[in-house]
């Protein structure tokens, strides 16, 4: 296992490597920079602007830069600095990842808490009104943009008050108690982690009931019958834990996916994660801050498939990666 671990580590090397170079390649296409932006303010002379420009290597072609660029990543861990925020990168990107990893996280609970019983419930009253229900629900939450079902909960909230309509945290935060900070974090976070973690959650829900029901067809199923056993015990412990093999492969897609549906999430609530300052730094053409982004976000993909692979070899002793 250690060595498979091992060997994944030196595969991420490449991938992030033609990650990076594809970034800043597609970056360089687009038309202008962040000094051009600066350059429309009549309060900035030329001279300025230009030396700008040499201090921050732009004047170069783009695969010097990008050469620079990796340098210092590579040798001293430095992902440059954000010409917007006129901060280190990984100084701007480090609070914001931990908060769009809290929002993933919620909606991680969200999804999977749900999608598990519903899909076991769903698979043994198959064709019961209770199969039919969750598989309209399912079908229908299927068809709803996450973008729309954002704006709608958004919408509850400023109707109904019983939600903050954005942001991470109340005016009052720094004044509560341990306690009370907690609840008003819990209170911020409900809504846009009910919009992540409901997207997949319909998926996940038909993709277990098919998984269970496939299984409760297999011999030793039938076996276990055959024996009579109580059917909760062929249900959750002979049949459940077969059928969970692939769901535990998806959870890894599921994690890189909650990440990426928080970006939209984080800009319609406000959330002050990796999606709002990767949307900043797009419009700002904050070059670094833009690769920075892309490249954690990368990693957490990534790091989530090979999370997905070890809890499914931890799961099934047949699957061996030595």
């Amino acid at each position: 296992m250690w060595s498979y671990i091992a060997r994944r580590f030196l595969q991420i090397i490449p991938l992030l490597l033609g990650i990076s170079a594809l970034t800043f390649l597609l970056l360089q296409l687009a038309p202008g920079d962040f000094l051009n932006q600066m350059a429309e303010n009549p309060a900035i002379s030329a001279e300025t602007i230009e030396a700008m420009r040499r201090r921050f290597g732009l004047d170069r072609p783009w695969y010097v830069q990008y050469a620079i660029y990796l340098r210092n990543v590579v040798l001293h861990f430095d992902f440059g600095q954000s010409f917007s925020r006129h901060q280190p990168v990984f100084t701007v990107l480090a609070e914001g990842l931990g908060n769009t990893l809290l929002l993933a996280t919620a909606a991680a609970l969200v999804t999977w808490l749900l999608a598990i019983p519903l899909g076991v419930l769903a698979a043994v009253r198959q064709h019961s009104w209770v199969d039919r229900v969750l598989s309209v629900v399912a079908f229908v939450w299927l068809s709803i943009p996450e973008i729309l079902s954002g704006l709608l909960l958004l919408m509850l909230a400023a109707r109904t008050g019983w939600f903050p309509v954005g942001g991470m945290r109340s005016i009052d935060h720094d004044e509560l108690s341990m306690w009370g900070r907690t609840l008003d974090l819990a209170w911020h976070l409900f809504l846009p982690a009910l919009v992540v973690g409901l997207v997949p959650l319909a998926s996940r829900m038909r993709q277990m009931r098919g998984s269970l029901l496939d299984v409760l067809r297999l011999d030793f199923v039938t076996t276990a019958r055959a024996k009579g056993l109580d059917e909760r015990i062929v249900v959750f412990k002979h049949a459940l834990r077969n059928a969970l093999n692939p769901m535990i492969t998806l959870f890894g897609y599921t994690l890189g996916a909650l990440v990426s549906g928080s970006f939209i999430v984080e800009i319609i609530f406000s959330w002050p994660g990796l999606g709002r300052i990767t949307l900043d730094a797009i419009l700002t053409q904050d070059q670094y801050l833009v690769m920075g982004s892309v490249l954690m976000a990368s990693v957490v993909l990534i790091l989530g498939n090979l999370i997905a692979d070890i809890l499914l070899a931890v799961a099934d002793p047949r699957i061996s990666y030595d």
